[in-house]
């Protein structure tokens, strides 16, 4: 579970009614819990209140790791739900995978690039991300790359990662999120998947 919603305050998460999770802030995530498989009520609420800004059912599958986002902001929240692939890369490579969660961002084109390139050059290598959208698993050599998010079709910078060293073995989901209460600065959350 991640709290991606800027402008929310702390929230308890509930999985059948049963609390899972207490006060998580924003930008907090928790490492994965194990639930039966089956359709699951997820309810988020205002930490410490039974005032519940998401309720949502959610179809789980038997033996399949989740990331459950709550995304947007406030006044339109919903989850964001993705379905991780904890398998490990290829020797001597890394997998990762970009979730736009950044309410107050357009749709975005994203760089994964050696440190320091030059984006003039470059091209995306995803484009016309829409918000609440993931990407697939790109499976890439380990080693320092650098993330830069841009609004879709221009090469003006409004997320920049700095150099990341990414070991071989890792599985990592980078998330674009808002700054605390909306808009920008924008940045990165990254989750470790796997290792």
């Amino acid at each position: 579970m991640v709290h991606a919603s800027p402008d929310a305050p702390n929230v308890d998460v509930l999985v059948d009614d049963a609390q899972v999770l207490s006060s998580v802030p924003y930008l907090g995530s928790s490492s994965y819990l194990e639930v039966p498989s089956g359709s699951r009520n997820i309810k988020v609420n205002a930490a410490g209140t039974s005032t519940t800004v998401i309720d949502a059912d959610l179809p789980l599958t038997a033996g399949t790791d989740y990331t459950v986002i709550a995304g947007g902001l406030v006044s339109d929240i919903a989850p964001i739900v993705v379905e991780d692939d904890r398998s490990a890369p290829a020797t001597g490579n890394i997998k990762v995978r970009a979730v736009h969660g950044a309410p107050s961002a357009p749709a975005v084109d994203i760089y994964v690039t050696a440190p320091g390139a030059d984006l003039e050059m470059a091209t995306p290598t995803l484009t016309s991300v829409p918000f609440g959208a993931a990407s697939d698993y790109l499976e890439i050599p380990a080693g320092d790359y650098q993330v830069r998010v841009t609004p879709a079709g221009s090469k003006t910078v409004v997320i920049d990662s700095g150099t990341q060293s990414l070991a071989a073995g890792q599985v990592r989901t980078v998330i674009a999120v808002d700054s605390t209460g909306g808009g920008a600065p924008f940045g990165l959350l990254l989750l470790a998947d796997l290792n």
